[in-house]
């Protein structure tokens, strides 16, 4: 691996393999590993609110032997009083490696272009490759590959989890299709679409973009979505996007589609009644739950690999 994860298009599907590989032996013999960043220290710099993030990095430091210091933007001189290059510089002084949840994209590339230790993208406006690699790894574990799948995608797709989503699919081989509402501010990126398939031209994987729903589940292993209203969208569109998005609900008939032993995922938060119903996201086709405990254990992997532990 390089010296940073900022972006999916940085691994190759081997290095995808290794971190899904070691990801599931720390899942399965924690103690293992319970010393394996004894005396290490990992900076958490926060702008965007986080459950998952926080509790799977300082959790995962904290299980093998580390420390992790949670650090918040919004009493920070980081970007205002103090640059981001002299942030980077600074705090690789003091600690072992670094995550970062931005909103900018170009801010994390900077972080990591002048920080000396690991940076981890653990989300910005543009990619979320921390939650991708672990639900490749949930994936994995319910149905035993990657290559040969299908993922569909539904709803909100120019955000960060759809992007990540389709590079990820693609390196590892597995189609993907998005079900979004047509403009481009519903679609996904085009450069990112046109990098994913170049990724399916190498795999075998394809990489469909459309406006029906249905066509995107259709015999579908998986099914994804996300929340309509990201952090950047401001409450008054919150009754507008509703009605643009509630085709792409994921609800038992849509799920009909997907295949019988299809699986349901959402990076969570949801909420039930908008960009699926509750009788999935509680049914028992969902793994919502299995996709957010393997962050814990795809972030320790991540750390592991970046500090060449293992």
């Amino acid at each position: 691996m390089n010296k940073d994860l900022i972006d999916l298009t940085e691994l190759t599907k081997e290095e995808i393999d290794e971190l899904i590989e070691l990801a599931v032996k720390l899942k399965a013999k924690p103690d293992k590993y319970r010393k394996a960043l004894k005396n290490k220290t990992l900076m958490m710099i926060f702008e965007k609110p986080s459950l998952r993030t926080r509790l799977s990095f300082e959790t995962g430091m904290t299980q093998m032997g580390g420390h992790g210091i949670y650090y918040d933007l919004s009493t920070s001189p980081m970007g205002k009083k103090e640059s981001v290059a002299d942030t980077a510089k600074t705090a690789s002084r003091y600690v072992n490696i670094i995550m970062a949840r931005l909103n900018s994209h170009e801010q994390i590339k900077e972080l990591a272009k002048e920080s000396s230790v690991p940076v981890i993208n653990a989300l910005t406006n543009f990619s979320h490759p921390c939650q991708i690699l672990s639900d490749l790894q949930t994936i994995y574990e319910k149905k035993g590959k990657l290559k040969g799948l299908k993922l569909a995608y539904l709803g909100d797709s120019n955000n960060n989890v759809t992007h990540s989503l389709m590079l990820g699919c693609a390196l590892v081989g597995m189609d993907i299709s998005v079900g979004c509402p047509e403009g481009k501010e519903y679609e996904p990126n085009p450069e990112v679409k046109e990098t994913a398939q170049e990724f399916a031209l190498k795999s075998g994987a394809r990489v469909v973009i459309t406006n029906d729903a249905k066509e995107a589940v259709l015999d579908a292993d998986a099914v994804y979505t996300d929340s309509w209203m990201s952090y950047h969208i401001p409450k008054e569109k919150e009754a507008e996007r509703i009605k643009i998005f509630m085709p792409y609900q994921v609800n038992k008939e849509l799920m009909s589609y997907a295949k019988q032993d299809a699986i349901f995922m959402n990076c969570l938060p949801a909420i039930r009644g908008m960009e699926q119903t509750a009788e999935v996201i509680d049914g028992p086709q969902s793994i919502v739950f299995d996709q957010a405990e393997n962050r814990l254990h795809m972030q320790k992997a991540i750390m592991l690999k970046l500090l060449k532990i293992v």
